[in-house]
């Protein structure tokens, strides 16, 4: 697809040499291959490093990648997703491409939205919709139905002209994004760093909408969760009616139509959180999960599988499932009913 030559100016130009860059693909398999040496498509790489990097470095400028070669399988996370990973080259040119443009990115988004960026995060997003609930007597939160599979290719590749300049560097974002479809001209695969970007990016101007509308106090997203608050029930509602008509026809989404209009004071379930006024505490889900982990790893070091100091790795794994909540009493209660099998 050729750029649209009525994009604004003031955009950043990224060059497929800089991309192909040495440092630029080293630093990229750093990140691609962190915590995943031993997987055999990372070590097969690893092993010809230079001579892989230097076939990636002139498919870039070649203008040849991605390879578009995809791994697909189910995770729990707790609801069930199906990921598509790309190839390790796919992905070492992912992070190469963020390296860059991630700073970019970043200028674009509003303070209230908290998922991939620095120094941001669930446990500031969390931090973030307690002070809001403090503050302001109503919210409405919202999601998207199906988000990854309904994000539309050319809107997005409308959305990422206006941010970024040079025919080559969009040339080869369109061809990530045409990699992958879930429907015709729709959909990002779930698993990919660019992915989600490209997926924070896509609402952007829904935050902006959100925020510009003076009958909204605040606001803050977490991807496609998004939460904001008003004065009283008739304006909550008010906005969301003008939230459902921009999504749709701006950007050719659906809300899903579980939305939640509420008192802040009775709290809200957010990020996997049951955020009250004041305290946070776990989830059924977020409970279940740490009483199954606890127990898979039990089992595993009463089986010889794992020793005992990977054991305590994997108990500080569990623990954390619980930090930023007010769970102690919840914990020892949970020690009580279910006593450790390996004391």
């Amino acid at each position: 697809m050729q750029p649209d030559r009525r994009v604004p100016m003031h955009r950043h130009r990224i060059e497929l040499a800089d991309i192909a860059a040495w440092d630029n693909l080293l630093l990229a398999v750093w990140k691609a291959a962190r915590g995943k040496r031993q997987r055999p498509d990372v070590a097969c790489f690893l092993s010809d490093l230079d001579g892989r990097l230097q076939c990636l470095a002139e498919d870039i400028l070649l203008g040849s990648v991605p390879y578009g070669r995809y791994r697909s399988f189910h995770i729990h996370d707790p609801k069930q997703r199906l990921i598509h990973a790309a190839c390790f080259e796919d992905r070492v040119l992912h992070h190469a491409i963020m390296n860059l443009a991630e700073p970019v990115f970043e200028r674009g988004l509003v303070p209230a939205t908290f998922a991939c960026r620095p120094g941001k995060g669930v446990h500031r997003a969390v931090i973030q919709v307690q002070q809001n609930l403090r503050r302001f007597p109503w919210f409405v939160k919202v999601d998207v139905d199906g988000y990854f599979p309904s994000i539309d290719h050319r809107l997005l590749f409308e959305l990422l002209q206006r941010r970024f300049k040079g025919s080559d560097f969009l040339c080869l974002l369109w061809r990530i994004i045409d990699s992958y479809h879930a429907t015709v001209g729709k959909g990002l695969p779930i698993g990919s760093l660019t992915s989600q970007h490209f997926a924070n990016h896509y609402l952007n101007g829904a935050d902006r909408f959100l925020q510009n509308d003076p009958q909204v106090c605040a606001m803050v997203r977490y991807m496609d969760d998004i939460i904001w608050w008003c004065a009283d029930k008739t304006t909550a509602k008010q906005t969301l009616a003008k939230l459902l008509e921009y999504m749709e026809g701006q950007l050719s989404l659906q809300i899903k139509p579980t939305t939640q209009t509420n008192r802040s004071a009775r709290g809200v379930t957010y990020c996997g959180f049951r955020i009250l006024p004041g305290t946070v505490r776990l989830t059924p889900r977020k409970k279940y999960r740490y009483r199954v982990l606890r127990d898979k790893w039990e089992a595993a070091w009463l089986d010889g599988k794992i020793d005992s100091r990977t054991l305590q790795q994997a108990y500080a794994a569990v623990h954390a499932i619980t930090l930023h909540t007010d769970s102690r009493s919840w914990r020892q209660r949970n020690l009580q009913l279910h006593p450790s099998r390996v004391i």
